[in-house]
């Protein structure tokens, strides 16, 4: 097999990480990825920029030179894809934007990737640093329940969140506008505007629902309830807010000092399975904690006396508190190596908190391919992120680094590539369509959670048409799949279909037989058990893409590999725990609920587009691939890379930290807070502002002191009007309450997603009886191609007497199967058990 972008040639003008981290992620599938630096070299001075500019050719071009900005131009005469993420305007009054470049090459996929949106008249003007977009999108005081109830607001993350989703993102669509371009011959313009890309990734901590149950409000939310209501102070401390926690969703320390996540909640057999490894489970039973054989039940059905059960999200205070003081108990018995051994032996969803430097050097990703081993030119040995997402036939390649490219040093080898292509480039030039670039491809459906429902809802708003399969009597709980299938379950049909059986495994068949792509999250072992192996599905449907999503797999196979995972437990595997509760003494989770696993949806999606790409130019059916960790590993990209003699990062971690030093951070004005970034400003452009004149001779916390108290002078709006003025960036803190409340319509979007940077939907009328508001799916905008907005989610197993009967099943045969519980209709009598 030929690799999936072989002979896709990308031209990479993009700087800090969305751009290059785009054109990365392409050309770990083989494309040739030509990179434009002005002269200087690249604008984000980190080692961190090697490695995405790993298997990139590199020029300098001065695009205001007019015989620089005509090579620019004859090597976009030559490309399939152009990449760029400066402010809207920047590259149309360069003379290069995508209109002057459809006329030179009307064949091209034209992809901006801008801070916010061309048509955001509010915000498109701003210098879109990373820390503008998640203070302006409400990431900065949306941190998550602990912070809450801490008392802590604003609070910092140095994750690059958004830049992360917009590459995932723009990479999708840019593959899939390259699918449908082989069907109609023509380019595409795409914008993703950065905040939308990183609202859509927070979707979960953004969407509202109408009188939610509240058997669905974990401890934590309660007592936030409770002490607002009460007046009572919200200032708890880390080891307070720990008795909060739910007993198999939290942290425990063991013997060594070292302490272990445990996501062991929500699944039938998880706390189960970790009680039995602890050998706890008995004393848990004589304690009376109980079984709810229906999850699915009412409140108000349950029998008497019980208010919780084993395994169903959340316990109650009085069982958190028992199971939890038997678990730390048991943690400190052994140390974190011993129960790793013995978690990973009973397949228990549970590991070891790390720093990410000890991930880095890890036996497990270093052996998976997840985690690069280069020859760097200055560093010698040095470890860092590798691939996000690869098809078997590109799993070698992006298993193995390769070093950064000097500056320039390609130029005269791109220089006679334009000499050997100067023919014009033939095409018509790019029009309106009528269909989604994806119309007709259809998916089936077998993930669950988060991260593996994503992938066919994020290709739904391309055209794709989507079936969901899941059991006739579920696995997780009503809190994993009804409540997070608000947003994941949009726009699919769903049959509830029992594959164990022998007339369930023939309808599956048949349903594999109507797929053009079988999406799966789980690890390689469970594979064959069901069928799915490449070898299994190709004598069903040669033609079916494998779609494989796990926890801890890579390009190759690791120590890991088959173990099971969560988004949580990848977050304290890779470090990111640790950085943001401050030390790996204090470890919390990622502020926001999906952290990982909409990324992870969004790379899947990419993998599928690029899968489907290959298979209509080559005819040859390959399996796509991603992980949580590959994914988890792009948000924390600034930090993942290691050397020998590599200092000690100094990176903010920690409740309290509200930014990365004077000039980028969070600062306190008369009326509210205000991110500042000055990026290429520096403090001798202070004193252009009357009120900050000697800001020039101060450095580290004497400026950061000095500003903090001239900041407190005046109102956020005063401030932001002088420092914009400047070209400093600048921008009051959003919350994500408050955005959508401001861009909230009864309207879907429109039919390209043009608009604000933000843009929420009110579904007062929704199948579930309450009214939701939730993000739209604009992220990912293109000119000519419609969008596709996905309609609500129904109610499981709304479609299954439609789907059985499209496979040709008659009424009868229908019946037998319900009530032989082959299939069913419906786990339960309300769409939201209360």
């Amino acid at each position: 097999m030929g690799l999936p972008l072989e002979n896709v040639r990308v031209i990479d003008f993009g700087q800090y990480v969305a751009g290059p981290a785009a054109a990365m992620i392409l050309a770990d599938q083989g494309a040739e990825v030509i990179r434009i630096d002005p002269p200087g070299g690249v604008r984000w001075k980190s080692p961190a920029m090697d490695t995405l500019n790993r298997r990139k050719k590199s020029i300098i071009l001065d695009l205001k030179n007019d015989g620089d900005k005509q090579v620019a131009v004859d090597l976009i005469r030559t490309a399939d894809i152009l990449i760029e993420n400066f402010r809207p305007g920047v590259m149309a009054r360069l003379g290069l934007g995508a209109e002057q470049m459809h006329k030179v090459n009307p064949r091209l996929i034209y992809a901006s990737i801008p801070g916010f949106a061309a048509e955001d008249k509010e915000r498109a003007h701003l210098a879109a640093w990373e820390g503008i977009i998640a203070a302006a999108s409400g990431q900065f005081t949306d941190m998550g329940l602990n912070r809450v109830l801490m008392g802590v607001n604003p609070s910092f993350s140095p994750l690059t969140l958004a830049s992360g989703y917009a590459a995932l993102l723009a990479a999708t669509g840019i593959s899939s506008a390259l699918y449908a371009r082989e069907e109609t011959g023509q380019g595409e313009q795409i914008e993703i505007p950065i905040a939308a890309a990183l609202m859509e990734g927070l979707v979960y901590n953004s969407m509202y629902i109408e009188d939610c149950p509240d058997r669905y409000l974990s401890l934590r939310e309660l007592e936030i309830a409770r002490r607002k209501k009460e007046g009572q102070a919200l200032n708890m401390s880390y080891d307070e807010i720990q008795e909060y926690m739910d007993p198999f969703y939290r942290s425990y320390f063991c013997k060594d000092g070292r302490p272990m996540y445990v996501v062991c909640t929500c699944h039938i057999d998880h706390c189960h399975k970790a009680l039995k490894v602890m050998g706890l489970y008995d004393q848990v039973r004589e304690a009376g904690l109980s079984d709810l054989d229906d999850w699915y039940l009412s409140t108000s059905e349950w029998p008497e006396g019980l208010d919780c059960a084993l395994g169903l999200y959340p316990l109650t205070k009085k069982w958190a508190d028992l199971v939890s003081e038997m678990m730390k108990k048991r943690f400190l018995e052994k140390t974190s190596s011993e129960w790793q051994a013995l978690f990973d032996e009973g397949n228990v969803p549970i590991v070891r908190h790390h720093y990410a430097r000890e991930w880095l050097n890890h036996e497990h990703p270093l052996a998976a391919g997840l985690v690069h081993e280069i020859d760097h030119p200055t560093y010698g040995k040095r470890r860092q992120a590798g691939p996000v997402a690869w098809l078997k036939s590109s799993a070698e390649l992006a298993s193995a680094g390769t070093p950064p490219p000097a500056p320039d040093q390609h130029r005269q080898e791109i220089l006679d590539l334009i000499e050997t292509h100067r023919t014009d480039v033939s095409g018509p030039a790019p029009t309106t369509r009528d269909r989604g670039w994806l119309a007709g491809i259809k998916i089936l459906d077998l993930t669950n959670v988060i991260a593996g429902p994503t992938v066919a809802n994020t290709l739904a708003r391309f055209g794709a048409e989507t079936i969901k399969i899941y059991p006739v009597k579920p696995t997780f709980d009503p809190w994993n799949t009804v409540l997070i299938g608000l947003q994941v379950q949009r726009g699919k049909k769903s049959i509830l279909l029992n594959i164990k059986t022998g007339e369930g495994k023939e309808a599956f068949k048949k349903l594999i037989g109507w797929a053009d792509v079988v999406t799966f999250n789980g690890p390689d072992r469970q594979l064959k058990p069901l069928g799915l192996d490449p070898e299994s599905l190709a004598k069903v449907n040669p033609r079916a893409i494998l779609f494989q999503l796990d926890a801890w797999g890579g390009p190759k196979t690791g120590p890991r590999s088959n173990c099971l995972g969560y988004d949580d437990l990848v977050q304290a595997s890779t470090g990111i725990m640790a950085r943001f509760g401050g030390s790996i003494k204090t470890p919390e989770e990622h502020a926001h609920l999906g952290t990982i696993d909409v990324l992870t949806g969004f790379s899947g999606a990419f993998a599928v587009a690029t899968a489907l790409y290959k298979q209509r130019v080559t005819g040859e059916t390959d399996v796509a691939r991603t992980s949580l960790c590959a994914c988890g590993q792009l948000l924390a990209i600034p930090f993942m890379y290691d050397y020998e003699g590599r200092a000690p990062f100094d990176e903010p971690s920690g409740p309290q930290v509200v930014g990365e030093g004077p000039l980028y951070r969070c600062y306190l004005a008369s009326d509210q807070w205000f991110f500042l970034a000055a990026g290429t400003k520096s403090c001798g452009d202070l004193e252009n502002i009357t009120e900050l004149k000697g800001a020039a001779e101060l450095v580290g916390a004497e400026l950061e002191h000095f500003l903090s108290e001239r900041f407190r002078t005046e109102t956020a709006g005063y401030w932001i009007d002088q420092l914009v003025k400047l070209d400093f960036g600048a921008t009051t803190l959003g919350s994500l309450s408050s955005l959508r409340e401001k861009y909230l319509s009864d309207q879907e979007a429109g039919r390209n997603g043009s608009g604000p940077t933000f843009q929420f939907t009110s579904y007062k009328d929704h199948p579930s009886g309450r009214r939701v508001d939730i993000i739209a799916p604009v992220s990912i905008r293109p000119r000519y191609s419609p969008l596709t907005i996905p309609a609500p989610a129904e109610k499981y197993g709304r479609d299954t007497r439609e789907i059985l009967t499209s496979l040709g099943y008659n009424a009868a045969q229908v019946d037998e199967m319900i009530e032989q519980k082959v299939a069913s209709e419906s786990w339960s009598k309300q769409y939201l058990p209360d």
